[in-house]
């Protein structure tokens, strides 16, 4: 065990176990290898002092170090600024996004708002080149006091730390929410032993052995309290046990400690430690201009010294937080407002407004308009450096402050708003509550109420969410036509998710309700008009105008994308134009990466997922759900297994398809269910369990939603057929005509020659399979030509035409061999044996590509198709060097030895190289042969 003095032999009595797994972590950092973990415990119970062990044993590492500071907890970036500072001359290694991100937050330079994931991953990247250097150990103590930026940040940055030497370690009293789910070292009181010494050491009389083990006892061996508790305390005291405090709690315990302390020093002198307190950066020179205001002098203050609580060096120090906070706590009202008014007085409002804005506000004993101003102003700033939890407590502290009604009105508008964006539900009710109280005219009420109906959407995907939104949407019309027009198509795409039949009619009537567009239409008219008329009139009124909209939509600017992209993704699927659908999922995905927007992105990718599914190339698909559950995962966004079940189903992976299916089902969301309810009926058909396949097929297409509950239909179509029961297969037909007969694409007349065929004989079958086989052959549907290859192989065999039918059977199992069909391979084997044909049966997809993890296989798709190490890195927020670790494995797994091979061992289907996501950038591509 290190040691650097008696300090450190003090703190570190009896932590021996601890010491030796910090001397394990920093050994791995050696090696190459990186580490996290949160020591946490009570206050004053050590961890400050592990963390000093462990930074004075880091020898030949470089160490970092950053302070949680209660009074900056509201100040973006505060925490991850000083532990970055050393690094800022290593910003110019960064890729521009990354730089650009990290400079936009330290205020180097101005910018628009860079999502905080986009900062997290410009942090790793940060840590990571300066590992190259020298191993990185970062410290962070008092997490618990870290601005919530920074928190995010340096939690995203821990969990992606498995090839980095950069050791992560944070202090913290409790567990921070960012922090959850990294290693932990819990750190509790002394042993009696221990404790026993301790105390000993610092009382240098002869005790009553009952009395110290009260002690002992009711300081639970926390060590700053067996240190502290005794000070001040006269022998007669501490042997008879009169001076024990007895406060509710240890940090109260060890704070009224302090404060006896404070209690005998100097006037002067305590409100000097008043306003160090009250001032969060530490700089001496502030602090001293700010005491000269209230006429504090340091011949004054500190002729009889500050008894150790505060030091002065190039910071001013503390001796330990409860110190600050016991002096905080413990000033009068009024002395705290003087502190801030003279801190605010002394803080330059060009170099840092807005902490000059918060020292204002906490001077102020009143509302004050025009400190009121000033902080929603510096709400603006945070809001532009991505820091949205501080401008919401921007915002929440200008409504506090705001003299006028209605001003406060528009301003509790802005903080319900920043404040739902950050996170807090609860918070956001409360100010959109204040802003229907205050509104002084209908324009606020209205706004008020879209407020509470994002709420109410944001909230789990409320029920009452659609109609909350169709009122907001009539209340703004007067007022913002924009604005309420966004409003009534955001309240159409939530009735649709929701499957909400009665909400979603309301919502279009009232759509077709409003006044025609004036001159040429914008895709947000035709978007709203098509949508609506798909409801109201039917598809075929509402094609034309749809079939307007996909074209308008493919230059949709980016800022419309993200506001209502996510409604008007499910155009193209209307009109049933596949390679629309793809082009503009894949748009959508990358316009809203683009942007930074990741909060929005699991969806987009979601969405995607859905479309590459129907091109069949399923390990692109499966790519994309990885990417986009590590980022749900990352950002907290529930992300419902649409996908993984339309994945499983296709595969004919029963047991996988079948978990799945019953977890939607038993969730319960319409959507959910529907899509739950298709993939059974997909998995049963594929598995020739038509008796199964039609009740799910029945479930799904009468839940009312303009698109699984149509896709259902062919899978209906064939159950009943298969079954015998023609009214259904008639019944189903009939809608499935009404939904693609005005669409005049390959996908749409391909699905329904298909299906007409299933109910049709002689030669009308024979014609209709061909032209569905014709049709769908132009598309890059594979799973649909392959199914239409096999249900016209079947009929002919039916038919006694053996051998034309074994040419049709062949190619559909060939063809769901190399998709991956399972079910649909062997029921096409199961048919060509039954045409008299010897067919072995062939493994699907039997590579060792099978062998990779998700993160795997998405950092080989992208390094296949051009990707270089630091793009692959910035999509998948991982470090380059994060990335050479998983290609190494990738390498070993697929037995090669370069990128190039990646291309053989990972063949690309033609479907693939159109998906947008699969798609290299434009550019060269570098062609080397090393996993770097």
């Amino acid at each position: 065990m290190h040691s650097t003095g008696n300090g450190e032999k003090v703190g570190l009595l009896g932590r021996q176990i601890e010491c030796a797994l910090l001397d394990r972590i920093i050994g791995a950092v050696r090696m190459g290898e990186s580490r996290a973990l949160v020591v946490h415990g009570a206050p004053g119970v050590g961890k400050s002092a592990l963390l000093d062990y462990v930074r004075n044993s880091a020898d030949g590492l470089r160490v970092l170090r950053a302070v949680g500071i209660e009074s900056e907890m509201e100040l973006p970036f505060a925490t991850l600024h000083q532990l970055c500072v050393p690094l800022l001359d290593r910003l110019r290694n960064l890729p521009a996004p990354q730089r650009a991100a990290l400079e936009t937050v330290f205020g180097i330079r101005a910018g628009s708002a860079p999502d905080g994931f986009l900062i997290g991953l410009a942090v790793l990247s940060l840590l990571s080149d300066a590992s190259e250097v020298c191993p990185l150990l970062c410290l962070v103590d008092d997490a618990q006091w870290m601005d919530r930026a920074s928190a995010q940040a340096l939690g995203f940055v821990a969990r992606r730390l498995p090839a980095e030497s950069v050791a992560l370690v944070f202090g913290a009293r409790e567990w921070a929410q960012d922090l959850l789910g990294l290693p932990e070292l819990e750190v509790a009181g002394l042993g009696d032993a221990a404790a026993d010494t301790l105390l000993t050491s610092v009382t240098h009389a002869r005790l009553d052995q009952q009395i110290r083990d009260r002690i002992v006892a009711e300081t639970d061996g926390n060590p700053l309290a067996l240190l502290e508790l005794p000070r001040g305390l006269t022998v007669t005291q501490l042997a008879g046990g009169f001076g024990l405090l007895h406060a509710d709690t240890l940090p109260g315990r060890i704070e009224q400690s302090f404060l006896s302390r404070i209690e005998d020093l100097p006037e002067q002198t305590r409100l000097l430690l008043l306003i160090a307190a009250a001032e969060p950066v530490g700089d001496p020179a502030l602090v001293w201009r700010a005491a000269g205001r209230l006429g504090v002098t340091p011949a004054a203050a500190l002729a009889g010294g500050t008894d150790g609580l505060l030091s002065f060096d190039v910071r001013v120090t503390f001796r330990h937080p409860l110190v600050r906070s016991a002096v905080y706590r413990s000033a009068t009202e009024e002395d705290r407002w003087a502190a801030h008014l003279a801190l605010a007085e002394v803080t330059d409002p060009q170099v840092d407004p807005d902490r000059r804005a918060w020292h204002l506000a906490s001077a102020a004993a009143e509302p004050d308009e025009s400190v009121a101003a000033e902080l929603e102003r510096s709400a603006g700033r945070a809001q532009a450096r991505g820091g949205l939890a501080a401008a919401a407590a921007f915002l929440q502290r200008s409504v506090a402050l705001t003299v006028a009604t209605a001003r406060r009105a528009d301003r509790a508008v802005a903080a319900a708003d920043a404040t739902l964006q950050a996170g807090d539900l609860d918070a956001a009710r409360k100010f959109a509550d204040i802003a229907d109280r205050d509104a002084r005219n209908e324009f606020q009420r209205a706004r008020a109420q879209l407020v509470r109906s994002r709420i109410a959407f944001a909230a789990d995907l409320d029920s009452q969410a659609p109609l909350m939104l169709l009122t907001a949407a009539r209340r703004l019309e007067p007022f913002d036509r924009d604005l309420a027009r966004e409003t009534y198509l955001i309240a159409w795409g939530t009735a649709a998710l929701l499957a909400d039949a009665d909400s979603l009619k309301a919502i279009s009537q009232a759509m077709r309700a409003l006044p025609a567009a004036m001159g040429t239409p914008r895709a947000l008219d035709l978007v709203i008009e098509g949508c609506a008329l798909l409801v109201t009139d039917g598809r075929a009124a509402a094609v034309p105008v749809l079939r307007r909209a996909v074209t308008a939509l493919a230059d949709l600017p980016a800022r419309d994308v993200l506001k209502w992209g996510w409604v008007a993704n499910g155009v193209s699927s209307a009109v049933w134009d596949d390679q629309a659908m793809r082009m503009t999922d894949g748009r959508a995905a990358e316009v809203v990466r683009a942007a930074g927007a990741l909060t929005d992105l699991p969806f987009c990718l979601a969405s995607l997922g859905m479309a590459t599914t129907w091109t069949g190339d399923f390990t692109a698909s499966a790519a994309i759900v990885a990417e986009a559950d590590i980022i749900a995962a990352v950002t907290g966004v529930p992300l419902a297994p649409h996908v993984k079940l339309r994945l499983s189903a296709l595969r004919g992976r029963s047991a996988e398809a079948e978990a799945l299916i019953e977890e939607a089902r038993a969730a319960g969301r319409s959507m959910g269910v529907a899509v739950a309810q298709w993939a059974a009926a997909v998995l049963y058909n594929g598995l020739g369990r038509y008796q199964q396949a039609m009740p799910a097929a029945q479930a799904s297409t009468q839940i009312a939603e303009p698109w699984v509950s149509v896709w259902a239909l062919p899978e209906l179509i064939e159950a009943a057929a298969r079954v015998g029961d023609e009214k259904v297969a008639h019944g189903a037909l009939d809608r499935l005509a009404d939904a693609a007969e005005p669409c005049d694409t390959d996908w749409a007349q391909g699905i329904l020659a298909r299906s007409r065929a299933l109910l049709s004989d002689g030669a009308a079958a024979d014609h209709l399979y061909r032209e569905a086989i014709e049709r769908l052959g132009r598309t890059q549907l594979r799973p649909e030509l392959a199914r239409a290859h096999l249900l016209y192989g079947e009929w002919l065999r039916r038919a006694r035409q053996r051998i034309e039918a074994r040419d049709q059977l062949r190619t559909a199992y060939e063809m769901f061999v190399s998709i991956g069909m399972e079910a649909f391979a062997e029921r096409a084997r199961h048919e060509l044996l039954a045409t008299g044909e010897t067919v072995r049966k062939r493994a699907i997809e039997a590579s060792s590509s099978d062998e990779l993890t998700p993160q795997e296989k998405q950092v080989a798709l992208l390094v296949r198709d051009g990707f270089s190490n630091p793009e692959v890195g910035t999509r998948l927020f991982l470090s380059p060097r994060t990335v050479e670790w998983h290609l190494r494995k990738i390498f070993t797994k697929l037995s090669i030895t370069s990128r190039r091979q990646l291309r053989d061992a990972l063949p690309q289907t033609s479907a693939a190289t159109s998906t947008p996501s699969a798609a290299a950038p434009p550019g060269p591509r570098p062609n080397g042969d090393s996993a770097r």
